[in-house]
């Protein structure tokens, strides 16, 4: 497939390399990668990244969300475990465990129902059970020995096979004093557990509480896991704490210029008129708008780089296009490449940057590109190939 310049992402395997390499520094060896691709790895690919991921950098650890992706990874291609994070229709389990994937108990009902639902099909279904110590999301709840009992009951059903647990930090990427204490009381209650489960004769293969801020201000080796997320895309868990390495981002999104058009004071821009010039200036339109996952929130105060640049919008964020002032730019023509995310030149415009003008988080701009995206894929300085997700 020939790469179409109107809207697309540029994805760069080594330095998504750099990330896991720089955070698996701060691991123990007790502690196993175990990266989050959930999302098409957060909008970044899975068709490249998981391959990658598996066979370069040897990998033996995936999290996704649903059994679509879990799936999805297993027609890939892809051969390590698998751990579905969420909710799983009892009904479609069955497929799971001829996939050998493992999903995520909530609660002892839940994990009831796909126990029944997997009578009789002759092939058990690897479980890790969520340990819910604070994030009040999912997850079996109580003091730690009422847990250790309910992980019995679930641990001695005839066609589950319970591999380990898990729990889920709500504030591990602050440096707030209370917010820490926060995180550690999360972290010895769900050592609470695995020890008074353990007093009842069962010792698991898992017990995983690390995520990507955690593995790096908090880390701890009695969890054989970190699950590595936003971190392994170059992104920050909270951009005002700072990290103990530099991040590499893996993404940038760029487009073009299809026109540039001189405007007198007075003519208004885009939608609503909520520009209107107080001087004659130089506009470029842009080909990316908010159905390409560019954020409507950007109109009148975002900006964009152009022959190393930036321009600032002006104007509403159209669904396939926006406008740009570039009368400062004068070198601006049709057919030039726009940065929307990324580096040209000394600028860099990061896909928190763009979270912050948006009023949400850098997790949610990858996420949100949307399929009519192209993402062309780098390895070593070449084009390895484009993909959609």
């Amino acid at each position: 497939m020939e790469l179409l310049k109107r809207t697309w992402a540029e994805i760069y395997l080594d330095r998504l390399g750099e990330n896991v390499r720089s955070f698996k520094a701060y691991l123990s060896e007790e502690t196993e990668l175990l990266c989050v691709v959930k999302a098409s790895c957060y909008g970044h690919a899975d068709l490249a990244v998981c391959p990658y991921l598996e066979k370069e950098l040897g990998v033996k650890w995936f999290a996704v969300s649903n059994a679509d992706e879990a799936l999805r990874l297993r027609n890939m291609g892809i051969k390590g475990e698998i751990l579905i994070l969420g909710y799983t229709p009892p009904e479609a389990v069955s497929e799971l465990a001829d996939h050998n994937i493992i999903q995520t108990v909530t609660d002892e009902q839940y994990a009831v129902d796909l126990n029944n639902a997997l009578t009789d099909t002759g092939t058990p279904l690897r479980c890790h059970a969520a340990i819910d110590t604070g994030m009040t999301r999912i997850g079996l709840r109580g003091t730690p020995e009422e847990i250790a009992e309910e992980l019995y009951r679930i641990y001695d059903l005839d066609d589950l096979i319970l591999d380990g647990i898990f729990t889920h930090y709500a504030v591990a990427d602050s440096d707030d004093p209370d917010d820490i204490a926060y995180t550690k009381a999360q972290t010895e209650k769900f050592f609470a557990v695995r020890d008074a489960f353990e007093k009842l004769g069962v010792s698991l293969a898992q017990y995983h509480c690390l995520n990507s801020a955690g593995g790096v201000y908090l880390h701890d080796s009695r969890s054989t896991l970190a699950r590595l997320g936003i971190i392994l895309y170059g992104l920050y868990p909270d951009p005002a704490t700072p990290l103990p390495f530099a991040l590499a981002p893996v993404m940038e999104l760029r487009s073009t210029v299809s026109q540039v058009k001189q405007i007198e004071a007075g003519e208004s821009i885009s939608y609503g008129r909520t520009f209107t010039a107080d001087k004659p200036m130089t506009i470029a339109t842009v080909t990316c708008g908010y159905a390409d996952g560019y954020p409507r929130a950007l109109s009148n105060k975002g900006e964009v780089i152009i022959h190393g640049k930036r321009a600032r919008i002006v104007g509403r964020v159209c669904m396939d296009q926006f406008m740009v002032d570039v009368t400062h730019i004068p070198e601006t023509a049709p057919h030039d490449t726009v940065t929307l995310i990324g580096r040209d030149g000394d600028e860099q415009i990061t896909a928190d940057d763009v979270a912050a003008l948006a009023g949400t988080i850098g997790y949610e701009i990858t996420c949100g590109i949307t399929s009519r995206v192209p993402r062309a894929v780098y390895q070593d300085g070449e084009l390895k190939g484009i993909y959609r997700v």
